[in-house]
């Protein structure tokens, strides 16, 4: 029988080596891209990471109202709660006070060994005597005994005040999981923008910042010295029309004075704003005291035409209110944009516009 040989393999070597090569490396190239396509971001031209940002940033706004608002509602629902607690308290030590004052009065009595009044009256040596302080001991019942219906009436208060005060304390836990929830929204829209702003060059970046509104001071920088007498006298040259009054004006010019202050979420001033932070803060500068949203500070005063505006009107925008700034006049508004953009001056034709109020 013919003897079988396992045939050698044989080695690749010269053409044949460098074919198999390039083989491997391109099917291992082409395996790394169809791998890597799901997970990686296409480049987006400049414009596409305008509108995804400008997206996210109206999203952003529209939480952080939403977060305004609940942090506003918790902390009336914290003191509305603290006060209750308080109350609780007052009625606590007041009826501790009773309940001290029938426990001495009840202590009397076993001491006096609660002989009947009947054979008191027997054994007394002056029974008119007896008769009157029997008829003060029924007035002092009568006195005990509605010390003891106090005593209920303070223990049914206080139970109302603490099934009261139970549910405002689910309501304000209720308020902090909504800050919560709104807080995480916040960040994780504005992380995102901040990721596409990246990709930007600086001079993109530069642009994109321009078209949301130019600013009287493009930079960043706080008001330099000679700012305040330079609004001062922008404001007093006027424009199309005056402030209807020396609060609104004196909003206006708190207003010229931001300028320049950094956009923060949340933030109410001094030194950094969101859109309703600026205005409240403006006209808290002018002893008027706004509500926190702008879904409420529309309702704050009286609603106005585009037409009819005025300094210091407040003006709206988007379907949702969820943005707001302060009319200066000739079209304008100081308003404090987005995180890319300090507080700035800018036309109010450059968002959809959805209402205005006067305040003062």
């Amino acid at each position: 029988m013919a003897a079988h040989r396992k045939p050698r393999q044989r080695s690749l070597t010269g053409h044949t080596a460098r074919t198999a090569a390039t083989l491997a490396l391109a099917g291992a190239a082409s395996a790394t891209a169809l791998e890597g396509s799901g997970h990686a971001d296409p480049r987006l031209s400049p414009a596409e990471v305008r509108s995804k940002v400008d997206a996210l940033y109206r999203e952003a706004e529209v939480a952080t109202e939403k977060y305004n608002g609940a942090k506003e509602k918790a902390r009336k629902a914290e003191k509305s709660l603290g006060g209750l607690r308080d109350e609780a308290a007052r009625k606590t030590e007041k009826l501790n006070a009773a309940r001290d004052s029938l426990g001495s009065y009840a202590a009397a009595q076993y001491r006096a060994g609660g002989i009947d009044p009947s054979v008191q009256l027997a054994l007394s040596s002056d029974p008119e005597q007896f008769l009157d302080r029997a008829s003060l001991v029924d007035r002092a019942g009568s006195r005990q005994a509605a010390a003891v219906g106090g005593v209920r009436k303070q223990l049914r208060e206080i139970d109302q005040l603490r099934t009261e005060a139970d549910d405002r304390l689910s309501a304000l836990r209720s308020r902090q999981a909504d800050l919560r929830k709104h807080k995480r929204t916040v960040i994780t829209k504005l992380g995102e923008a901040k990721r596409l702003l990246a990709q930007l060059t600086e001079e993109e970046r530069a642009e994109f910042t321009g078209d949301h509104g130019r600013a009287a001071r493009s930079d960043t920088r706080a008001p330099q010295p000679g700012a305040r007498e330079l609004d001062a006298r922008t404001l007093q040259r006027g424009t199309a029309a005056k402030a209807p009054n020396a609060r609104a004006a004196a909003a206006v010019s708190y207003a010229y004075k931001a300028i320049g202050s950094p956009y923060v979420w949340g933030a109410t001033g001094p030194n950094a704003f969101d859109c309703s932070g600026l205005t409240q803060a403006a006209y808290r500068s002018a002893g008027v005291s706004l509500p926190r949203t702008t879904y409420a500070q529309i309702a704050a005063g009286q609603r106005v035409p585009r037409s009819a505006l005025r300094p210091g009107d407040l003006v709206f925008f988007y379907s949702g209110i969820s943005h707001v700034g302060i009319y200066v006049g000739n079209g304008q508004m100081i308003h404090a944009p987005n995180p890319s953009a300090p507080v700035r001056l800018a036309p109010i034709d450059q968002m959809p516009f959805a209402g205005a109020t006067r305040v003062a």
